[in-house]
């Protein structure tokens, strides 16, 4: 296989007196005078083991058949997997991933490779979001969070068709069949695309180790999820079948509306490099470019942020994704005054419901204009 390497783009250069140097020292600040660490406390394994139990325990009864002959029960039960699942994904493997939730790096491992018992790969996983969508966050071609299948468009700099006229009210659907595609299909086709553009490099594994691990994790997978129940638990197949997509279809959606309006928003700057002496520059810094594509939601409700892991605080997290979410709360008004000293527009939806009536306008616009 032929290896394409990942066009670099270059941001521009701090310069002295930056932005993330003065919004660096002041979260130091914060961290020290109050004598906390940065990373998970008391809150955050509590966290953890209410969102494991959310998706393992009700797993274990529909397993064991404690649901059969209970229709009603047993499809609660998936949707309960369906709520844990985005639980898991948003508050507990996405911190680990990060290297945020401890200085020790083997939990972090540990945690972390809770994704590969819900379906899904670390490594491919870490390419996606940690190098591609933290760093080029909105930039068509590079940002795989944006450069989804051809049926939606969420940047302005990309082809646009007459089907997209309708993505507005189609895209739902798709995000419902997110986690679906992803735990079937998805991983393969990203480890092939990663070693042609020579990234697998970065997590320390080859084309054949990294299919061979995705491999025995969704055998794994699917037979405890699907093989397990319809030998156990004293259920039809195709109630089974069923209780499966439709858990899919629960963390799909879910997971969607959590990170969506978090980027494809119609405050979002969407830019893209500049061809300069033969190197793809942007005109901001990566602090700024960061800011300036994404908005936080939702900053006063506190149940709801600590469900999806303090994700309605994205701006801080892309600022500091090595800091665990718990933190968020406390850091917001400091990034937003120093945003505000240096001039950068803040971005925040005041409720989730708004946060996605504007991304629903974005994915209209986006499909009317080139």
């Amino acid at each position: 296989m032929k290896s394409k390497k990942l066009e670099i783009v270059r941001f521009a250069p701090k310069g002295k007196d930056s932005f993330i140097d003065a919004v660096k020292t002041a979260v130091n600040e914060y961290f020290e005078s109050n004598r906390i660490s940065t990373y998970a406390n008391a809150e955050m394994w509590v966290k953890t083991a209410v969102m494991l139990a959310l998706y393992f325990v009700p797993c274990t009864l529909m397993i064991t058949g404690a649901a059969a002959g209970h229709p009603w029960l047993f499809f609660g039960c998936w949707f309960v997997m369906g709520i844990g699942m985005t639980g898991i994904g948003t508050s507990v493997m996405h911190d680990a991933n990060h290297g945020a939730y401890s200085a020790n790096k083997k939990v972090n491992t540990f945690i972390g490779h809770i994704l590969t018992l819900i379906g899904g790969s670390v490594s491919n996983w870490k390419i996606q979001h940690n190098i591609l969508h933290h760093t080029y966050t909105n930039i068509a071609g590079l940002d795989e969070d944006i450069d989804s299948i051809r049926l939606l468009r969420f940047s302005p700099n990309q082809p646009r068709y007459w089907y997209h006229r309708y993505q507005y009210i189609y895209a739902w659907f798709f995000y419902m069949i997110m986690t679906l595609f992803w735990m079937t299909a998805k991983d393969y086709i990203q480890v092939f695309r990663y070693k042609q553009h020579d990234l697998l490099v970065k997590q320390k594994v080859t084309l054949k180790k990294a299919v061979f691990r995705i491999s025995i994790a969704k055998v794994f997978y699917y037979s405890y999820i699907l093989v397990l129940p319809m030998l156990f638990s004293g259920m039809s197949w195709y109630l089974v079948l069923a209780g499966f997509l439709g858990m899919h279809f629960v963390a799909g959606l879910f997971l969607s509306c959590i990170f969506q309006p978090a980027h494809v928003i119609g405050e979002s700057a969407f830019s893209m490099p500049l061809e300069t002496d033969d190197q793809k520059r942007m005109e901001d810094t990566w602090a700024v470019h960061e800011i300036v594509n994404t908005s936080n939601f939702a900053p006063r409700s506190r149940i709801l942020s600590w469900f999806i892991g303090g994700l309605n605080y994205q701006i801080e997290h892309h600022l500091f994704s090595n800091i665990c979410h718990v933190h968020y709360r406390k850091l917001a008004p400091i990034v937003k005054s120093i945003s505000a000293s240096f001039k950068i527009p803040y971005n925040v939806q005041s409720n989730f419901v708004l946060a996605l009536w504007a991304h629903g306008k974005m994915l209209k616009q986006l499909g009317r204009e080139g």
